[in-house]
């Protein structure tokens, strides 16, 4: 008899020590001083200007080459002064010597004024970040001084992933807010209004947007007023373990749930890249442990949808392999929940690319075939067709056969598979714990004494996992452990 247990909520993980404050400050109308007069200076007061600072530049006559052309950046033709910080927004300064950075850092702090260094960061109350200009779309990036390149580098990588067109967008979003605003609507509606508006200003970023946009997303939004929207369920796989497997669609539907019920083989690295105020609840069961049971999840997902939430069924590999999908999708179209599947990469495929091998092979791998290794008692399933696997030209993959491998190997030796068939088992496929083992089937269950106890195991058998492969097999699982 597994034991049961309830459903339990998890909070989000708490924020990571961050090294900086990352703050965006409305210059607008207000002035900075900013005193010196290398390259640094010309580009932090063109930067000011551009966000709309008056900007008092403290530096000698003719220090520049070239005249600033933004009408914001007023020259003043000598040194600072303790009584030019007075009503200052921020005070910035580039200077040849310690002491006189810390004395006009002293001046500022004395005046209440928040103080920038160039390139000097022990004096620094706050600090620039590399910046990726899609205005009023600003995005910015900060190593807390620590290496400026690779700050630049990494804008660069975002800089090519957000076309200009954006800036479009963000600026429709910040003149249509008023639009939502104005009938003080629930927060869910004004959250569903934004997620259509990016669900369209995602398809077609580099498109302007115009009236049509506007009126096409407020009367949706009118409807949405007048009959709330149901709530609605996606099944999502949460593939084998490495967050980098997620798929797009899995990432969208995470930062638009409201809850999140998810199983225990999801890492805390993918929860952690939900929205953050949704709820996490861990439904999960374990092989012949405390399990919750399924209809009491399934009962779970139709109540919370049922209340007008998203909700997330997330799943470890795929959930429509071996992940219960089948009832839990037929207790949402019972009571007329709205429901919809995201496929993840299935634990087969994590475990086959991680290892370097092909499931499939010309001549000796035409097929291949996923079977459990335990049925809901926990035992082995009594109705497996095992003369298909003892089939030489398939791939058989085992699910969770932990506890029934060796019964599993005698039944397929006995109808007819080949005790030298090559076979691998692999546990925590694709992590930074993942390790394996490897044998001729017939040997397989005595090798596998000094793995892990805990952890999704699978066992792979045919003969793409030959011997030719196996160096590289070994090469891999180094290098990772290695990582």
């Amino acid at each position: 008899m597994i034991p049961r247990r309830a459903p339990t909520s998890q909070p989000p993980a708490r924020i990571a020590p961050l090294a900086t404050l990352p703050v965006f400050h409305k210059l607008q109308g207000r002035f900075v001083v900013l005193a010196g007069h290398s390259d640094g200076v010309r580009w932090k007061a063109e930067l000011l200007a551009a966000a709309g600072a008056e900007v008092r530049l403290f530096a000698p006559s003719g220090a520049f080459a070239e005249p600033f052309a933004d009408a914001g950046i007023r020259l003043q033709d000598r040194s600072w002064q303790v009584g030019d910080f007075a009503g200052a927004a921020l005070a910035i300064g580039d200077f040849d010597t310690d002491d006189e950075a810390a004395a006009f850092a002293a001046a500022a702090r004395k005046a209440g004024i928040p103080v920038n260094l160039i390139d000097r960061p022990a004096f620094c109350d706050f600090q620039f970040g590399a910046i990726v200009n899609r205005s009023p779309l600003v995005i910015s990036i900060s190593t807390d001084g620590a290496a400026p390149v690779f700050g630049q580098a990494i804008r660069a990588r975002i800089e090519a992933l957000l076309p200009p067109g954006l800036a479009h967008w963000a600026a429709a979003a910040r003149d249509w807010r008023r639009y939502v605003q104005a009938s003080r609507p629930a927060y869910a509606l004004r959250r569903l209004f934004w997620e259509r508006f990016t669900e369209r200003a995602m398809a077609e970023p580099e498109r302007r947007p115009d009236a049509g946009d506007r009126r096409d997303l407020l009367r949706a939004f009118a409807r949405d007023r007048q009959a709330p929207p149901t709530g609605r369920v996606s099944l999502v796989g949460a593939g084998p373990g490495d967050p980098e497997l997620l798929t797009l669609k899995a990432l969208r539907a995470l930062h638009s749930a409201d809850i999140i019920l998810h199983d225990d083989l999801v890492v805390p690295e993918i929860l952690d890249l939900a929205r953050r105020e949704a709820e996490r609840i861990r439904v999960g069961k374990t092989g012949h442990g405390p399990s919750c049971r399924q209809s009491d999840i399934s009962a779970l997902i139709v109540q919370e949808a049922k209340a007008g939430k998203r909700v997330v069924r997330l799943k470890g590999g795929d959930p429509l392999i071996f992940g219960r999908a089948t009832e839990e999708i037929d207790a949402c179209r019972r009571a007329g929940v709205p429901v919809d599947i995201i496929p993840g990469i299935s634990s087969a495929q994590g475990a086959a690319a991680a290892l370097g091998l092909s499931l499939t092979e010309r001549k000796k791998a035409r097929r291949i075939q996923y079977v459990t290794g335990h049925g809901e008692d926990g035992l082995l399933p009594a109705d497996m067709n095992w003369a298909a696997l003892a089939d030489p030209v398939a791939t058989t993959v085992v699910y969770m056969p932990r506890r029934t491998l060796e019964g599993f190997v005698r039944e397929a030796l006995a109808a007819g598979l080949d005790p030298a068939t090559p076979a691998v088992a692999v546990v925590n496929a694709t992590r930074a714990t993942q390790t394996h083992r490897r044998a001729r089937i017939d040997a397989l269950p005595a090798a596998l004494g000094d793995l892990p106890e805990t952890g999704p195991m699978l066992v792979m058998i045919g003969a793409v996992i030959r011997d030719a492969d196996l160096a590289d097999i070994e090469m891999n699982s180094l290098q990772m452990a290695a990582e």
